[in-house]
């Protein structure tokens, strides 16, 4: 493991006309390290995470990149096929709804070789077989191949994104709300299947998440955000067992009278 942070953000903000979306947020995030940001609805964090991924262009900041040519570059400072590629390959990211990280119309297989293919494999035999064990690892059977994600229950959308984001060996996947809508038995599942394979492969993750218990479950650190602003930033356990931001608090306190 590098002594490295892999992701370096500095002072990253995004306005929208008058209405902050995030402010002045900073912070490292280390190889095999899994960052959860929470808040409610509106405070920032999802905005921040597609910031973060590209996918949002800040008004202000910098996010430097650790590549894996052990140069940091500054992922606003890329052209916009460099960034699609580092997307294809070095990186992941989980939706809450699996049809916008899906294809819905082509096959399971397919979903999972197609990230193979666009990283330059050609061999059919093998992206088949390779899609084939990476249904294996995400609890899908094997029989399902051929089928189209339309035909698979939500719990199964879901795992089957993660499969396709994973195949590449990213070294860092964004998971925005991954366990959202889903019934309470089937997010106990996907969190430990998330869990084991963040730690079996040594992935680096960023995981928005309203809810505390998933934050727990997963993450390292956490941040919390509030109208666009982190106001309390620590070790998981550390936060969530003696929070000490008065928000904080009352976020906590409204989950264990539940």
């Amino acid at each position: 493991m590098t002594d490295l942070p892999l992701l370096k953000v500095r002072d990253l903000s995004k306005f929208y006309g008058s209405r902050i979306g995030c402010t002045n947020v900073s912070f490292e995030l280390w190889p095999g390290e899994v960052l959860a940001i929470v808040g409610e609805s509106g405070s920032g964090k999802t905005t921040l995470l597609n910031c973060l991924a590209t996918r949002l262009t800040p008004t202000a900041g910098s996010v430097e990149y650790h590549m894996r040519d052990g140069q940091y570059r500054d992922l606003y400072h890329m052209g916009e096929a460099e960034r699609r590629f580092l997307m294809r390959t070095d990186w992941g990211f989980v939706h809450q709804n699996p049809a916008d990280g899906l294809r819905m119309t082509v096959s399971a297989g397919a979903n999972v070789g197609e990230r193979l293919m666009a990283v330059g494999n050609r061999h059919y035999g093998k992206i088949r077989a390779t899609a084939s064990d990476w249904l294996e690892r995400v609890e899908i059977s094997t029989d399902r191949i051929d089928d189209q994600p339309r035909t698979f229950s939500g719990g199964m959308r879901q795992r089957l994104q993660i499969a396709r984001n994973l195949v590449t060996g990213p070294r860092l996947v964004f998971m925005d709300e991954p366990t959202g809508g889903l019934d309470v038995s089937v997010q106990a599942r996907l969190l430990d299947l998330v869990r084991g394979l963040v730690n079996d492969l040594g992935l680096s993750a960023i995981v928005v998440t309203h809810d505390l218990a998933v934050a727990r479950l997963l993450s390292h650190r956490m941040m919390v955000m509030k109208e666009g602003h982190v106001i309390e930033h620590g070790l998981t356990d550390r936060v969530l067992d003696d929070p000490r931001e008065p928000y904080t608090q009352l976020l906590v306190s409204s989950i264990l009278q539940v």
